[in-house]
């Protein structure tokens, strides 16, 4: 067959469409204006209009149908590039050709209104998509099979439900993919149960699942969490022999894993042939979803060392799973692939960034990302404040939080930004503001004052010393004081020394969360502080009658990679000999500048290492004395622990960053500590 036969043509156009390669379009193009005579062969337009159109060429689609002859367009022609318009997203102006090829008495067929709508769908417009609907109807068109399928999924996604449900019910013949859509919309309108019956009733029907409708199927059980009822269903996988099918491989680790049935979804990725980037994106993310963070990032590093390149869904997973165990150098790595993969921009990896930097105390950082963001959601906003907040730098939250409600932002907050901008006012000792948005809260945002935000204002009364004010606004509460709330109050009595009131906020949170030894700690040592011994002691008896243990007391710290855990009086490390001299050094050096041990926190500690007899050797002592000799001179030095801060500890931290002229960084179970030039972030409310 000569080369320049219009056949050949159109096949290397087709070719030029499977492979995405528009040069390889353009010069079959080139070649068909400089060897045929014009007009071209219809048949050949359209091939050329399909080309341009599928490529995301719109104007050189539009530009090949003006110099086809009126009489030459055909529905072939016009679906053609309506199809390659919705097929790339532009949809309004596939609904300027449909009105175009309508102007032309142009008929549209079976192929035309499945694409139309597609469009009406992506647009929601569900008024265009009764008169579409209509004239699929006029015509004749409507009871194509896939004609019909298509108004239904417009209906569905449209939120027409009544109207959805009637196009199902009268729909005269179905095939696989009209089941599908209804199970697949079910679930993606929150109608979990719906689906299942569907399901049901489908196999009573006779019709056999393919990989989409176990999917669908799986998702509806993740939905309702019907452990049960999906492992049915996983029987049934491998009994039809879908087993081996990725895309059901995959629905099944992320059904088990919103089922917090890690080990399944392990069991079932194990054992995954041709694993593909979703599999890896579903298995880090139900790591990350079961509080599993470290194997999160486990999974991420195996990914990486297959070959997997990082997606943004990935990556915004496994920054969460950083901020979680504080891993700010793999959290830095991976901000690092995420800029070769050229995904840092995406809202979702940009909000996991500011959030990651805000969590593991590098503040600055997250400034920074937040600052680079190309356009920012309402979840970034939220991250940095939430960042500002936890690092207690409470003005720069209150004017992050006017920025955004500015007129040259208009970002309308929600309730998580109002919980971070409460605890901003708390922070900030600004009383008289957090009450005034607090009480705005339904009137001016529309939003339902929620636990967290009650337990802000107690926190923010206790601070400023109002702790019987506190009290009675617990009481007035309409909603049922929840931990957080007894808790706030329980802190507030420990630093203003109201063992009494203490002693009320401590019955309650018993009864809510018996099982909490700090509570029960910190209630002992209220009476400690107060010199009631026998109550303390009383508080500490019942403990073990009851059996609950205190846990105990870790301090961490990461050096070059390496993480490094230390208990109260550990002698265990290899640079131990070091580390006890620093000590020494150290308390050498704090008893000149007029540090006073408070051997108080030896025996009735806050929230640490039980039947201490120095409050030297805490944890987070010995892990600071190491951070010195272990961490540069500059590098500001960062401590996680298991628990609180002791007090101790927390005013020794304060003499040793003005002594060494470091930044110490210290993330406790309750918030972050940032000493600095003999001061700390938190005022010394901890």
């Amino acid at each position: 067959m000569p080369f320049n036969a219009p056949n050949s043509l159109a096949t290397l156009l087709e070719s030029a469409v499977s492979t995405h390669s528009s040069s390889l379009g353009r010069t079959v193009h080139a070649y068909v204006i400089r060897t045929l005579a014009t007009p071209l062969p219809s048949f050949l337009s359209n091939h050329l209009i399909n080309m341009y159109a599928k490529l995301d060429l719109p104007d050189s689609a539009q530009l090949v149908l003006q110099l086809t002859p009126v009489h030459s367009r055909t529905v072939v022609t016009w679906t053609a590039l309506i199809a390659g318009h919705v097929q790339n997203g532009r949809f309004a102006s596939a609904f300027l050709h449909f009105t175009n090829m309508r102007r032309e008495c142009v008929r549209p067929n079976d192929f035309t209104f499945p694409c139309l709508f597609k469009a009406v769908a992506s647009l929601h417009v569900p008024v265009t998509g009764k008169q579409v609907h209509a004239l699929a109807l006029k015509l004749g068109q409507i009871s194509d099979v896939f004609v019909g399928c298509s108004a239904f999924d417009m209906y569905s996604k449209t939120g027409l439900r009544e109207e959805a449900k009637k196009m199902f019910e009268e729909m005269p013949d179905r095939n696989l993919a009209t089941w599908n859509a209804y199970i697949s919309n079910a679930v993606l309108s929150g109608r979990p149960r719906d689906a299942v019956h569907r399901f049901i009733e489908f196999r009573h029907a006779g019709w056999e699942p393919n990989s989409i409708t176990f999917c669908a199927f799986l998702n509806a059980c993740s939905d309702g969490l019907w452990l049960e009822l999906g492992r049915q269903l996983h029987g049934f996988v491998i009994r039809s022999g879908f087993d081996g099918n990725v895309s059901v491989c995959n629905g099944l680790v992320d059904f088990y894993g919103k089922c917090k049935e890690v080990g399944r979804a392990e069991l079932v990725f194990d054992g995954i042939r041709g694993k593909n980037d979703v599999s890896w994106c579903t298995v880090v993310a139900v790591c990350m979803q079961n509080d599993e963070e470290e194997k999160a990032c486990e999974m991420f590093l195996r990914a990486r060392k297959e070959g997997v390149e990082p997606t943004d869904f990935m990556v915004s997973s496994v920054l969460s799973a950083c901020a979680g165990i504080v891993g700010l150098e793999l959290g830095r790595s991976v901000h690092a692939l995420a800029v070769k993969a050229c995904v840092e921009g995406n809202v979702f990896v940009g909000s996991a960034l500011i959030d990651m930097y805000g969590k593991c105390g590098s503040i600055e950082e997250s400034e920074q990302a937040f600052n680079e963001m190309p356009e920012r959601n309402l979840v970034c906003w939220n991250a940095m404040m939430g960042g500002y907040a936890h690092q207690g730098q409470a003005s720069e939250t209150l004017a992050l939080f006017e920025e955004m409600t500015s007129r040259r932002c208009e970002v309308v907050p929600n309730y998580v930004t109002l919980v971070c901008v409460l605890s901003a006012c708390s922070r900030a000792g600004a009383v008289k503001m957090g009450l005034e948005i607090f009480e705005s809260m339904k009137g001016k945002y529309g939003i339902e004052p929620g636990a967290e935000h009650y337990a802000c204002i107690v926190d923010l009364l206790g601070r400023a010393g109002m702790v019987e004010r506190a009290y009675e606004f617990i009481k007035e509460m309409p909603i049922c004081p929840t931990i957080s709330v007894w808790g706030a109050l329980l802190s507030a009595c420990r630093v203003h020394g109201k063992p009494d009131l203490g002693k009320i906020s401590a019955d309650n949170l018993f009864k809510l969360d018996p099982k909490d030894s700090g509570n029960h700690v910190l209630l002992s040592n209220m009476f400690a502080a107060a010199g009631r011994w026998e109550e303390a002691d009383l508080v500490r008896k019942e403990m073990k009658i009851v059996g609950i243990k205190k846990g105990a007391g870790y301090s961490w710290i990461t050096v070059k990679n390496r993480v490094h855990i230390f208990q109260a009086k550990d002698t265990s490390h290899e640079r131990n000999s070091e580390i006890q001299a620093m000590l020494a050094k150290l308390r050498r050096e704090m008893k000149a500048a007029g540090y006073v041990p408070d051997t108080n926190f030896a025996l009735y500690d806050l929230e640490e290492e039980e039947k201490m007899t120095e409050v030297g050797y805490h944890s987070e002592k010995i892990a600071l004395a190491f951070g010195l000799i272990a961490i540069p001179p500059g590098v500001p030095i960062r401590i996680t622990k298991n628990l609180r801060i002791c007090g101790d500890c927390h005013s020794a931290f304060k003499f040793i960053s003005g002594i060494v002229g470091r930044e110490i960084i210290v993330r406790d179970n309750n918030r972050f500590h940032r000493f600095r030039d003999g001061h700390c972030s938190c005022r010394d409310y901890w």
